[in-house]
């Protein structure tokens, strides 16, 4: 009886291929930040510091504004000014109350955010119970600039 050598084939190191399918090291891959978050530890309705590195993302295009989107919210854009300090960071400012108001925003809810691109923040709201939170709005108004009345979207039950 002939003795066959087994080789071993699969997943692993060692595969002597050459060439390496693993990505580049991280200083080499572009600075793409499009989700994060915020934590609310203190008064939801002053303005909001966002991440540091969104805020060197964002470097050379500071936006005087951004507009913020709920998600699952209708097409309503709440309009926020944005303050930058000269020293990196970046606040929600003028306009962040509205939305925080709007939205019931609380003492230790998180605030995710999605860059979408063209100074558009979609924001999901995720309560004190880590639970998020869903909205829906009765009107289809894109229109908020109107300071005569902050029209909430709604939390369902």
């Amino acid at each position: 009886m002939a003795s066959t050598s087994r080789t071993r084939t699969g997943r692993g190191r060692g595969r002597g291929s050459g060439s390496s399918s693993l990505p580049p090291p991280p200083s080499t891959l572009p600075l793409i930040i499009e989700e994060f978050f915020i934590v609310v530890y203190e008064d939801p309705l002053v303005k909001k510091e966002l991440p540091k590195k969104f805020a060197d993302y964002l470097d050379g295009q500071e936006p005087a504004k951004v507009y913020l989107r709920a998600a699952d919210c209708g097409p309503r854009l709440w309009t926020v000014e944005v303050l930058f300090d000269g020293q990196g960071r970046m606040y929600l400012d003028k306009g962040w109350e509205k939305f925080a108001i709007a939205h019931g925003v609380d003492f230790g809810w998180f605030v995710h955010f999605k860059y979408e691109g063209d100074d558009v923040l979609t924001v999901k709201v995720f309560d004190g119970t880590m639970c998020r939170k869903y909205y829906y709005s009765d009107d289809e108004d894109t229109d908020d600039e109107s300071d005569d009345d902050v029209k909430p979207c709604i939390h369902p039950l």
